[in-house]
């Protein structure tokens, strides 16, 4: 049953955060800093002409999977702070990883001398990276500071390999192929092999050319339609790509399994594995994208394990570090890799660093996050919650106005239309999505929509009783916005 929106979630946020009492901030200090929040600060995907008259919320405090303003409000982290935070705010073993790295060695760049946390990390990677039989096996990791950047990085890996293959047959190899929907980062040549047409298509004559095949969407492409016969037609359309791209494709770039900013858009491990295998026979590199997937959000530590796949080329942030500090890496097969080795005269370096790579305290932290996955229990709870997750999504069942529930693990998006029956959508002017995040905020739950698709992606440590508290706020927020 839906809960009404009428009830106070008040004493169920209080009785299960963890923050200590605290004396409030003065009125005049509040202020200040949302006044300097408003003036001063350019926020990403924000509008900033709407948000200049609004009340900002300042989040000072994190805790667990609670988060805290400056007014002494505590928010359930619905969202993981945008899918990034993994066991929770503040670990006390993460935390303790990084004071601990930083009091020893704040930064030293890897342009020239190595570290040691950069080093060990980079072992850890290879060893928990996807493995299957008869696939090739991910050997090297380069690092960078954002999933922008790790897909760029990518991009430019694949493009320089083929530009210097021993055979000049091979050299041909400069077209990208992607998916419809996809995002995989701001910086411009993620952006190339984006698909989100609302984010990318002001840059397009910056940008260059990549062919594009239909990701499976059943519910807007194929509405009522069999999700297998939908998926084997995007297959069907994937191979026409190559074959008029015969000879010529660099790689193929992939989310795997979940598109997640398209709307939170999934397809099968079987469709996975068939592009993937598509890729091989055609001589491409596979490039997968994992920023979002990996790390165990969708049940398993990276979202390709479920179809056995290995690329060539794998993309990692968000989670690396478990949500507390900016990194990311490219894992490299050694085939890609030997491809870049010669005499210093030849030039076939990649030339391409950040002055942050392989940061200490972040591969500490990233080291620490990983110690938690080997200390076994993480991915079973997940697996749990997912159950749970599952069980309470199903309730949303024939509720109006909502269109369709898709989950992976614990991804989740909640698409709201305005007429379920044919999947019309809601006029973008109406910010249903906006809305509904607004009523769970006043319930003490912090979410955050893709239009009108709800998106729920709590930290992998929610405990049932939070995970309850979520969806309860949920549902009875969307009841509240689009009526009951």
């Amino acid at each position: 049953m839906i809960p009404s929106a009428a009830v106070s979630y008040s004493a169920r946020v209080a009785a299960l955060h963890p923050f200590d009492p605290r004396p409030p901030r003065s009125e005049a200090e509040i202020e200040a800093v949302e006044a300097l929040d408003r003036s001063k600060l350019w926020k990403p995907f924000t509008q900033m002409s709407a948000y200049a008259g609004s009340s900002p919320l300042v989040i000072e405090e994190g805790r667990g999977n609670w988060l805290r303003d400056v007014r002494g409000r505590a928010f359930l982290d619905g969202v993981s702070s945008l899918w990034v935070n993994v066991h929770g705010h503040a670990h006390p073993r993460i935390v303790r990883a990084v004071q601990e790295q930083i009091a020893r060695l704040d930064h030293s760049t890897l342009l020239g001398p190595t570290n040691v946390p950069a080093a060990e990390l980079a072992g850890r990677l290879v060893d928990v990276a996807p493995r299957s039989e008869g696939e090739p096996e991910l050997a090297r990791v380069f690092y960078s500071d954002s999933g922008s950047t790790a897909v760029e990085i990518a991009v430019k890996m694949a493009f320089q390999y083929w530009a210097q293959h021993a055979d000049p047959c091979e050299r041909a190899r400069n077209v990208f192929v992607s998916m419809t929907n996809a995002y995989h980062g701001d910086t411009l040549g993620s952006v190339s092999v984006g698909g989100i047409d609302l984010f990318h298509e002001l840059y397009r004559p910056l940008l260059f050319e990549t062919r594009r095949a239909p990701a499976p969407d059943p519910y807007h492409r194929a509405f009522g339609g069999d999700v297998a016969e939908h998926e084997a037609w995007c297959l069907a359309e994937l191979r026409r790509v190559f074959d008029d791209c015969e000879g010529r494709v660099a790689a193929l770039v992939m989310e795997p399994l979940v598109q997640g900013a398209a709307g939170m858009l999934m397809h099968s491990p079987e469709f996975l594995a068939s592009a993937a295998a598509l890729a091989r026979e055609r001589g491409a590199l596979l490039i997968l994208d994992e920023v979002a997937t990996g790390f165990g959000r969708t049940g398993t530590l990276f979202a390709s394990e479920q179809a056995s796949v290995v690329p060539d080329l794998l993309c990692v942030a968000k989670g690396l570090t478990g949500g507390v500090l900016p990194l990311a890496a490219t894992l490299a097969t050694e085939e890609v890799y030997s491809g870049f080795l010669g005499r210093y005269e030849d030039y076939r370096t990649f030339f391409h660093g950040h002055s942050f790579t392989g940061n200490p305290p972040a591969c500490a932290a990233a080291l620490a996050s990983l110690d938690l996955f080997a200390d076994g229990g993480v991915l079973g709870r997940v697996r749990a919650r997912a159950e749970q997750l599952g069980r309470r999504l199903a309730e949303l069942d024939g509720r109006p106005h909502v269109g369709d529930v898709r989950r992976r693990g614990l991804m989740t998006g909640i698409e709201l239309v305005a007429d379920p029956a044919t999947g019309e959508a809601y006029p973008s002017a109406l910010q249903i999505g906006n809305r509904v995040i607004e009523a769970a905020r006043a319930h003490g739950v912090l979410i955050r929509p893709l239009g009108p698709v709800v998106v729920l992606m709590p930290p992998l440590s929610i405990t049932e009783q939070e995970l309850d508290l979520l969806c309860d706020v949920v549902f009875a927020s969307i009841a509240e916005v689009v009526g009951s």
